[in-house]
């Protein structure tokens, strides 16, 4: 239920940023074409800087991908020389065939 409460909290944030920047263009002392290229510039601005944002990202989400990827072919490694570990050593505790019973029958 506070998460349905902080989201219409946002909403009306939001709401209230938008009326209040669309009062202060009616209201500011420049003319119309004045704030039409300032109303531009701010958008190109705006976008640049999401467009390296998002660059940014992804450059980051491509290396912690390459980190990840060689994680897992170190892990896959470490697993391999486990499983061949534990082979070597079963078949070093293993008694031979046959050798149960020569044990049974000297009991």
């Amino acid at each position: 239920m506070s998460d349905e409460h902080s989201g219409t909290n946002v909403v009306w944030f939001l709401t209230g940023a938008a009326l209040g920047a669309s009062i202060a263009l009616l209201l500011a002392p420049q003319t119309g074409t004045e704030t039409r290229r300032l109303v531009k510039r701010r958008a190109v601005e705006g976008r640049s800087a999401l467009m390296r944002g998002g660059r940014e990202a992804y450059e980051h989400g491509r290396e912690l991908y390459e980190k990840g990827k060689e994680l897992a072919d170190e892990a896959s490694g470490v697993v391999e020389r486990g499983k061949e570990a534990v082979s070597k050593v079963a078949t070093r505790v293993r008694p031979a065939k046959g050798s149960d019973e020569a044990a049974a029958e000297t009991t």
